[in-house]
């Protein structure tokens, strides 16, 4: 199976007087501090053992020199990456660099030098699912429950972003620790698309295959029947499509009829049996869709309804006094969560999150937000709750996404340690002399292709330049991140 890559000559239209950007407009979020960095790796990072290996490369534990924070490092050959394999990796990059999910794997960062690429991602030591099958066969209910949902809610997410996975299988869905929590990862595969249009190339891994993707006419209900494969494979431990070739596989798949024949199905629920049926139903336009998938009643069967109490209300209390005046400070914190906080340190969190999401699409809306505080606040007013939302939506789009959620609402008395202030800090002074320019604030915060009017840069300083000497040091800097504990406390 190959990568069809067509493009459409479209005409560049140049604006003459392009919009200039002033101080109070920029916003930041997790994705502009995946940074690209050219240079040894090693300088970086400590390389430890390998967990994984493939034809382009391999996968390696490795801990930050700096933080010590322990991830995992996706290494790849240049000379591997060729023709489309290297198409579908600056793809994949794209993409990750989007994804804001807490069921998807974080991309951190990203190096090269004259031989490899190195995407540094979250690290999940309970391994590949398909590592978890091939020990346990089968998997309780309850179990495959909580890791079905929260696939369905990476899904959900990834489809109302209009992107398709294209590639779900056990090896594409890494576990947490020890726990049923899980990442769905690899998305070189994935493509975005447009509603009511249909994929003309092939992709994916054979046993998961949805039946219109052999026939080369499909869209992202592909994905719903992949879930579906590994669903029954969980709970019944075999796929529904199974042969000796890959003919008589495809065959199999192509007609799409499945049965419960197994004696193992006997102690299977009924709700169980059918979710897979809406999942595997043939005619996609007939197919659940992940968010109508996510309300069926197996999961509430299972699944036991987490008192989120104590988390939402904690997360409230601490959105209710966020306010990042200075842009670096805002700035600053938007990095120190995004690339140093912990999955201990934003657990509780997610677990808030999730329970505020009612529509489930990994975004909080006014109204959403409005509930939450109604239920657990009922003396604030719609007043106060628009003034929250407008600080904490970070890039301006009138809901808060996962991440802009966990900078507005993590304890910040824990989070800033002088160790991560002083990552933070090592950000901004790119030539290491130990105080932050103008000029190093435009490196780091002249995003993209942004234009910005380049009086922001010095008034960005001079915010927090206290001694009157141009720069800031890091006793100017620290006070400034000190200062935004104080106004939560």
């Amino acid at each position: 199976m190959g990568i069809c890559c067509t493009k459409k000559n479209k005409p560049i239209v140049v604006d003459p007087q392009p919009k200039i950007i002033e101080q109070k407009e920029i916003k930041f979020t997790r994705g502009d501090f995946i940074a690209e960095k050219k240079g040894k790796f090693k300088d970086y990072y400590e390389i430890g053992r390998s967990i994984g290996e493939s034809d382009l490369g391999e996968v390696r534990i490795c801990c930050n020199r700096s933080t010590k924070a322990v991830r995992a490092v996706k290494i790849l050959k240049k000379e591997a990456l060729q023709g489309d394999e290297r198409y579908r990796f600056l793809y994949e990059i794209e993409i990750m660099k989007k994804l804001d999910h807490p069921n998807i794997l974080r991309l951190f960062e990203i190096f090269y030098d004259e031989k490899r690429y190195y995407l540094v991602t979250e690290l999940c030591t309970g391994g590949e699912l398909y590592e978890e099958i091939a020990k346990k066969k089968r998997f309780e209910e309850r179990d495959a429950a909580m890791m079905v949902k929260q696939l369905l809610e990476a899904v959900s997410y990834c489809h109302a972003n209009y992107i398709m996975h294209r590639d779900i299988k056990p090896e594409n869905i890494f576990i947490e620790g020890k726990s049923t929590n899980i990442k769905l990862v690899e998305f070189n595969a994935s493509k975005k698309f447009e509603p009511g249009t249909k994929l003309k190339d092939a992709f994916g891994t054979l046993y998961y295959m949805a039946p219109e993707v052999l026939m080369i006419d499909y869209d992202e209900k592909c994905d719903i029947w992949s879930v579906g494969v590994v669903l029954f494979i969980l709970l019944g431990g075999y796929p529904p499509f199974d042969g000796d070739t890959d003919d008589e596989i495809t065959k199999k798949i192509i007609v799409g009829d499945f049965k419960f024949d197994n004696p193992v199905w006997n102690n299977i629920s009924e709700e169980a049996k059918d979710l897979i049926h809406k999942l595997l139903t043939y005619d996609p336009a007939d197919r659940i869709p992940a968010v109508k998938a996510l309300e069926h009643p197996w999961f509430g069967k299972y699944i036991e309804v987490v008192d989120a109490t104590a988390a939402v209300t904690m997360a409230l209390e601490n959105l209710k006094t966020f306010k990042a005046e200075q842009k670096l400070q805002q700035a600053a914190i938007t990095f120190i969560v995004s690339q140093l906080a912990t999955s201990d340190e934003i657990h509780e969190l997610q677990i808030a999150f999730k329970a505020l999401d009612q529509n489930m699409d990994a975004k909080l809306s006014l109204q959403e937000l409005r509930d939450g505080y109604k239920k657990y606040f009922p003396e604030i007013t719609d007043t106060e709750i628009d003034r929250i939302i407008e600080i904490a939506d970070a890039d301006g789009s009138g809901e808060i996404d996962y991440s802009e959620w966990v900078v507005a609402c993590i304890d910040k008395t824990k989070l800033l340690s002088e160790n991560k202030m002083k990552q933070a800090f090592s950000l901004f002074d790119k030539d290491g002399g130990g105080s932050i320019s103008p000029a190093e604030v435009k490196e780091v915060l002249g995003i993209g292709d942004k234009k910005f009017d380049e009086k922001i840069w010095n008034d960005i300083v001079l915010e927090i330049d206290a001694d009157g000497s141009g720069e800031i040091d890091y006793e100017e800097f620290k006070t400034m991140m000190e200062h935004l504990i104080t106004k939560e406390s």
